[in-house]
């Protein structure tokens, strides 16, 4: 193949063309997919905007709060989601420009052809808590390189990296890995400015402190969801550690990091900005591999990272290595987009062998689901469900919030922040349940209780309804378990306020306790 082939012009054309073939399929996907559990969740914090929520930080719900103005369609509340990855392939682009030599710049267009192919690029159109992450962390690192290459003026771009860091922190906590990356990286290979990690955590401060000043007078619930609840009997765990080896490999895509790590750096591009990059990628990688042999590491923890190693590789790769690498990835990407497009339109009868059907129907059909139960709604009934996923799901169709009705587990908190169970005492409540109840369980709460039944696309789904709600004793035994087992704070840390232990009468988790 003639060296012409890989010429900037052809390169630009190439990834042109990947930004516009994907950017169109990440519009007709965000339009079609349906709305899925955690990003109903997640609507709901836009319906209740606050300085901070059960699980994370604020961020995601105030972009939702903003996108609402807009409107409730998928579509607009997934328009800043599916326009991240293409900002990212431009910033890869523009980045590896400054980077490399005037006779490379095919590989900087290459390589961010590379990034948009890659399959959970152009699959990244849900709303999720790491669309804000990645938006901030890509800012953050993009100002750190460019201070890092910079001689004069490199105090601003410090100073930059250090504010939009703050806001991934905001966000998401283990944003808080880019900057102990950009501290390794300063304290091991740039002792010269020692002070920038310095200069960073200032200008970070101040979103540090109210996500602090948030937990301290909300019983702690990010410190609680994230170090203590959801990690409950985790353990030495060889199996998590190897899934977590195969993910890593899967998401850099093994022909990407072995062809850059074979690599040698090539001439007039600095060696030291090369150090730079694999620090800033390969520190948070390795943290997340220790931490993987005590609990499962997802794999959206480590997207925001993944443009750091494309630049990294584009750095270090010629366009004929690069183009190749292209080719691959997209191989890799055509079964991922048969399965989205089966979930997202194939006919419902498609997976009606399967023992996932239900969950399709409700996935696909929730608005129907709710038709049915708000049908023959008792008057002055609440809807609620069991758990946080499908009460979301429903509270997104029903226009109201959907309460989780009995313990949940620790990702229903956010009730804990706004329902007050008291102004139910005495009224009738619907209960929402993919399986048949045992109304037993429903029984010591309620006057009188029964059953209903319905179906949906031939899958039957389940209601209970009860009258005469009995608040006291839900109090008792539900919501006093919920104080023990999820706002059990441990003694060091102060509590300055806690709505939920307050509203109910817990002292052991109020203020004072």
């Amino acid at each position: 193949m003639r060296a012409s082939e890989f010429s900037a012009h052809a390169s630009r054309q190439i990834f042109w063309g990947a930004f516009a073939i994907t950017l169109l399929l990440k519009i007709a996907l965000a339009a079609g997919f349906p709305m899925t559990g955690d990003e109903a969740f997640f609507y709901q914090w836009g319906v209740f905007p606050a300085w901070g929520y059960s699980d994370h930080p604020p961020m995601v719900g105030w972009l939702i709060a903003a996108l609402r103005q807009i409107s409730d369609h998928p579509l607009a509340l997934r328009s800043f989601t599916l326009l991240l990855t293409s900002f990212i392939a431009l910033g890869v682009v523009d980045m590896l420009r400054r980077l490399l030599p005037e006779d490379r710049e095919a590989s900087a267009w290459l390589a961010g052809a590379v990034y948009l192919a890659m399959p959970w690029s152009w699959l990244f159109v849900l709303v999720t808590t790491d669309t804000p992450l990645i938006f901030f962390m890509v800012l953050s690192a993009w100002c750190y390189l460019r201070a890092d290459t910079s001689k004069q003026r490199s105090v601003p771009w410090y100073a930059l990296a250090g504010a939009f860091l703050g806001l991934a922190f905001l966000s998401k906590y283990f944003a808080a890995l880019l900057g102990f990356a950009y501290a390794v990286h300063c304290f091991g290979w740039r002792r010269e400015r020692w002070w920038a990690p310095f200069l960073i955590f200032v200008l970070a401060l101040p979103s540090i402190g109210l996500n602090v000043a948030f937990n301290a007078t909300h019983g702690w619930s990010n410190v609680m969801f994230n170090v203590f609840n959801r990690n409950e009997g985790s353990s030495w765990n060889l199996e998590t550690f190897g899934v977590y080896i195969a993910m890593a490999l899967y998401l850099l895509t093994p022909w990407l990091l072995w062809r850059g790590a074979a690599a040698r750096v090539a001439p007039g591009v600095s060696l030291r900005t090369s150090r730079t990059l694999a620090v800033l990628w390969l520190f948070p990688l390795i943290v997340f591999a220790v931490l993987s042999t005590r609990r499962t590491i997802g794999l959206h923890w480590v997207l925001g990272f993944v443009p750091l190693f494309v630049v990294w590789a584009g750095l270090r790769l010629d366009a004929r290595p690069l183009r190749r690498c292209l080719g691959w990835t997209v191989a890799l990407s055509v079964p991922h987009l048969l399965v989205v497009a089966a979930v997202a339109w194939a006919p419902l009868s498609w997976w009606q062998p399967f023992k996932i059907y239900d969950r399709a129907v409700f996935l696909r059909e929730t608005g129907a689901i709710v038709k049915a139960l708000e049908q023959d709604l008792p008057a002055g009934a609440t809807l609620m469900g069991r758990t946080y996923n499908p009460a979301a799901m429903l509270a997104y169709h029903h226009r109201q919030y959907v309460p989780v009705f009995g313990l949940g587990k620790h990702h229903a908190r956010q009730d804990d922040q706004i329902i007050d169970f008291r102004r139910y005492d005495g009224q009738p409540i619907r209960v929402f349940l993919y399986d048949e109840p045992n109304l037993a369980d429903f029984a010591p709460y309620f006057n009188e209780v029964r059953s209903k039944r319905f179906e949906v696309d031939g899958v039957a789904f389940f209601a209970v309804d009860g009258s005469g709600f009995k608040y006291q004793a839900f109090h008792d035994t539900v919501l006093a378990e919920a104080a023990r087992e999820f706002h059990d704070i441990p003694r060091w840390l102060p509590v300055l306020g806690n709505p939920f232990c307050e509203r109910y009468g817990f002292a052991a988790c109020s203020p004072g306790r």
